[in-house]
């Protein structure tokens, strides 16, 4: 029986294949070397006799990272913390240490060996678990105390009518139970992508297998959901793969609902009387109206709408955002564009062709993209492929390509604080970060956030407490980790180096 998306419980109650397995590599990215020096990067890895014994559960940090020659007979100290209890390690460990080590002790150096990354959380909810869902996305509220999770699958199937779950936990309450959140909406549609407010600390919107897009408030306890598109002719007919709070561009501070699907529409929502989400402009992305230089070789005849994966706005422009598309090729795109759409598809609105200029593709399908918020022409996108590639608003090829993994890579963000880091997503079960500064084609850490290896589909940074990265997996598991100060401080050239990367443009 199905259960109405505005149903709440609080705490206490009872693609294709290969997307959900992580995939496999697809065609090679072209690696363009980087202006920043790369270092050597060495693993270490240190087995745990105490969990052996004991039977503790714990988080580990696996780490790559760079370090200076003559390091050896330097020993590593490896901590475990159980899981639900951040504030003190159970074990404390040594292991041998062979040379480029330098940036995994962070801003101590080698005089104070600190692990950069620690788990502060394990949050779940076995309901979601036991029904094998998948965390298909996070996101922090306006404060940094909150943290939802949307439960759904990305495997291969029909989950329009799969029970899904919206949960949220308040970090910051006293006597946390990491399995039981806070609030928990069930939702009769896999769940696929959500976003919180910008200002409203409980208001959440979200994005369904079904092509729906809902808004709830969890303060209320007893219906939380205010607004939704139904399944009226105006609403996506694919999934809707991930949703942005924009502001009205007369009221800064009233806020719409942007959605993006594989149907080929980018849908501006805002919600209105009878709980009801009204379209007030609408976007439909065709192959016949993209540049010839993404154009199939032979164009099909009719419509053939691209698919959009993912989506990001520019801190520097309002107006300007980047589409990520199942063909491969990121699109910079405009909410100024006049174009009619040349397309059939139904709408109470005109629809727009909003394509300014597209960039050279990745191998495969584009899972996410990310803008810059210290640079107005620098964005990333991951894919399939396993590649992240550095792109300059201003030129189609990418800076820098950089291989984080084998298998595909399903998230990518910017740092808030750190002009030069990013974390990505592996469809191989780690959390890479990577520091520019450090190296411009290794990871400076990698985490293993999975220990069978299970895809990593979503990561967010909190923008409040900055040293707060939370990925959500296929396991059903939220982790929150805690970051050092070498990846939360500006370091004294980042800005000029971040100049430095986008000065390759037509050199």
């Amino acid at each position: 029986m199905l259960v109405s998306p505005g149903s709440l419980h609080l705490a206490g109650s009872a693609g294709a294949a290969a997307l959900a397995s992580g995939g496999a590599a697809g065609a090679e990215g072209s690696g363009r070397p980087a202006p920043l020096q790369d270092e050597t990067l060495g693993v270490a890895s240190v087995p745990s006799q105490w969990r052996g014994i004991q039977g503790t559960r714990g988080e580990t940090v696996r780490a790559r990272a760079a370090g200076p020659p003559g390091a050896e007979g330097l020993r590593l100290w490896v901590i475990f913390f159980e899981v639900g209890s951040p504030s003190s390690p159970v074990y404390i460990g040594t292991g041998e240490l062979n040379p480029g080590w330098q940036a995994f002790f962070g801003a101590q150096g080698w005089g104070g060996l600190s692990l950069q990354v620690s788990c502060l959380h394990t949050l779940c909810y076995p309901p979601a678990q036991g029904q094998g869902l998948h965390v298909t996305g996070i996101s922090w509220n306006s404060t940094g105390s909150v943290l939802a999770c949307a439960y759904g699958r990305l495997d291969d199937g029909d989950w329009s009518t799969l029970k899904s779950y919206v949960c949220t936990w308040n970090l910051d309450r006293r006597g946390l139970n990491p399995q039981q959140p806070s609030v928990v909406v069930e939702v009769p549609s896999a769940v696929m992508c959500l976003a919180f407010h910008p200002t409203q600390p409980s208001h959440i919107a979200g994005g369904l297998y079904s092509g729906e897009v809902l808004v709830w408030d969890m303060s209320r306890s007893e219906d939380p959901l205010l607004w939704r598109t139904g399944l009226t002719e105006d609403a996506h007919t694919d999934p809707v793969y991930q949703v942005l709070w924009l502001p009205e561009p007369q009221h800064s501070h009233r806020f719409q609902v942007l959605s993006v699907s594989t149907d080929g529409k980018v849908l501006l929502w805002q919600g209105g009387g009878a709980g009801q989400l009204q379209l007030t402009k609408g976007f439909a992305l065709l192959m016949q109206q993209l540049p010839r230089s993404t154009r199939l070789k032979k164009p099909p005849r009719g419509e053939t709408e691209v698919g959009v994966t993912a989506v990001a706005f520019s801190s520097f422009d309002s107006s300007l955002f980047v589409l990520g598309t199942e063909g491969g090729f990121p699109l910079k795109c405009s909410l100024a564009a006049e174009a009619a759409a040349m397309t059939r598809m139904p709408s109470s609105v005109p629809l727009r062709a909003p394509v300014q200029f597209t960039f050279s593709p990745h191998g495969g399908p584009v899972y996410s993209v990310s803008c810059s918020p210290f640079h107005r022409n620098l964005f990333l996108s991951a894919g399939t492929d396993g590649h992240i590639h550095l792109y300059s608003m201003l030129q189609a090829q990418p800076l820098t390509s950089l291989q984080l993994s084998h298998k595909y890579l399903f998230a990518v963000r910017w740092s808030p604080v750190r002009p030069l880091v990013f974390a990505a997503a592996s469809g191989g079960g780690d959390v890479q970060l990577v520091d520019l500064q450090k190296s411009s084609q290794k990871p400076t850490v990698s985490i293993t956030q999975t220990q069978d290896g299970s895809p990593v589909y979503c990561l967010e940074f909190n923008s409040q407490q900055t040293q707060l990265l939370a990925a959500g997996d296929a396991k059903g598991m939220v982790k929150v980790w805690q970051l050092s100060t070498a990846f939360t401080e500006q370091g004294p050239r980042e800005t000029e180096d971040l100049d430095q990367l986008e000065a390759q443009v037509a050199t």
